[in-house]
Parts: structure tokens; C-alpha cells; sequence
């Protein structure tokens, strides 16, 4: 009897707490990797971005948007008023109630501040622009060799922007396919562009192969947050009628 009262009066045991789960770090893991290699990279360039700082400053076409590195100092500085842009139809649609307002605002900024820059970098002409005809390279995979790896990152970011916000925004753009051959459309249209106003530049396949595997890459890191179409009231399926009696 002892035992039992012991038994009894015994407190019970304390409830074992969950292990805490991981999964809030595999969800911001990939951003504070990304977010880190973007500072690495701006502190290495930042010798040369700052050397295009003063004209950019005052104003300055040449030595500010005719370089790369002015260019990509201006987008930088350009940021903050980009996502000033995007916080206006974001409040607009979340006051209207519209699920995803920030996220489809800020995809919409995000694809014209991320592909500009670079289109704007993929037109500037060259020494030679509008006394030497336009150049055509039309053999798959012959100039990889010389692009090298600078040139080959270049390409694939140029509709890195646009392949990764696209399906974001438009459930229309929710597949690779869909973006690869958007990405290629609009690289033919650049490459088209170079030759007709013979910028001195040479329009090549190989740009609009890498230009579009770039898009593609960018759609599959974002696709956990692509946009789904909503079925229209005409397909959800209708109850069965129920005769009376």
C-alpha cells in the first residue's frame, strides 16, 4: 500500500519540449547566402564603382552610363527609390484586399530594375559603332570558348531578372519553358537590335543560348513562389442537381 501511495503522491513527468525545428533556417538560408555573396561582390568592385561615383554625381554622361561601372553604380544607388516604387501598388492592392500585394508589386519592379541595366549594357556600342557592318555568329556554341567566365555570367544575367520575377508575377510564366522561350525571344531581339544599328558588336547564338539558360536558371530558384492560376467560376466544379421527391 505504501508503494501505491507513492506511486500516487510521485510527480508526473515534465513534458518533453519539440526539438526545435529547421525549418526556419533552410527558409532564410538561401537569401543570407545570397545576400552575403552580393555584399563579397560590391566590396571587391567597390575601387572601381567608386571611381565612377563623381560623375555619376554631377551628372555626367561620359565616364558614368557609357561604363560598367557606372552603370551598375546607378543601379545600385537605384534600389531604394525602386522599392519605394513597388510600396505604392503594394498599399494600393493590400488596402483592395488582393492576396500577395507586395509580392507581385515588388516582381513587378524587380523585373524592370534587374533586365534594364543590362540590356542597357548589351547596347552600348562600340569604337567602331555606325561605320563597320553588322557582325553575325550564327554556329552554335563556337564563341563560348571566347566569352570566358566573366562573359558567360554576364550573359546569364542578363534576363536573370526577368526568368526569376516572371513567373512570380504572371501564373501565365509559371513554367521553364515558358521563360526559356521568352528569354530567347527577347535576346534575339537584342542580338537583332546590335546588328541593324551596327553597334560594332557581334550578334551571336551563343548570347541568345546563355541569355535564355540564364532566364531558366533564375525560374527555378524562384519557383516556390510562382504564381498559380486561379480556376474561373465556369471551371469549378458545379454540385449535382438533386430532383425533388
Amino acid at each position: 500500500m505504501e508503494g501505491m501511495d507513492t506511486d500516487h503522491d510521485a510527480a508526473p513527468p515534465a513534458p518533453q519540449r519539440p526539438a526545435p525545428s529547421a525549418r526556419p533556417v533552410r527558409r532564410f538560408a538561401p537569401g543570407v547566402l545570397a545576400g552575403l555573396c552580393a555584399a563579397g561582390g560590391l566590396f571587391a568592385m567597390r575601387g572601381p564603382l567608386m571611381m565612377s561615383a563623381p560623375r555619376c554625381a554631377a551628372g555626367r554622361w561620359h565616364g558614368c552610363l557609357d561604363t560598367f561601372n557606372g552603370v551598375v553604380l546607378v543601379t545600385l544607388v537605384a534600389v531604394p527609390l525602386s522599392l519605394l516604387v513597388a510600396w505604392g501598388p503594394a498599399r494600393r492592392r493590400r488596402a483592395a484586399g488582393v492576396p500577395g500585394a507586395w509580392r507581385r508589386s515588388l516582381a513587378e519592379v524587380g523585373m524592370v530594375h534587374g533586365t534594364v541595366p543590362f540590356v542597357w549594357l548589351t547596347m552600348m556600342p562600340g569604337a567602331g559603332a555606325g561605320t563597320v557592318p553588322g557582325r553575325l555568329s550564327l554556329v552554335p556554341l563556337r564563341d563560348l570558348v571566347t566569352m570566358g567566365p566573366l562573359g558567360i555570367a554576364g550573359n546569364l544575367l542578363v534576363f536573370a531578372s526577368l526568368g526569376f520575377f516572371g513567373p512570380v508575377r504572371f501564373a501565365a510564366l509559371a513554367s521553364v519553358p515558358r521563360v526559356l522561350a521568352l528569354g530567347a525571344g527577347c535576346s534575339v531581339l537584342v542580338e537583332t537590335a546590335q546588328y541593324v544599328l551596327r553597334l560594332d558588336r557581334v550578334s551571336s547564338v551563343d548570347d541568345v543560348l546563355v541569355n535564355a539558360a540564364g532566364a531558366g536558371l533564375a525560374a527555378l530558384a524562384s519557383r516556390r513562389w510562382w504564381r498559380t492560376a486561379v480556376p474561373a467560376p465556369a471551371d469549378l466544379p458545379r454540385p449535382a442537381a438533386v430532383r425533388a421527391g
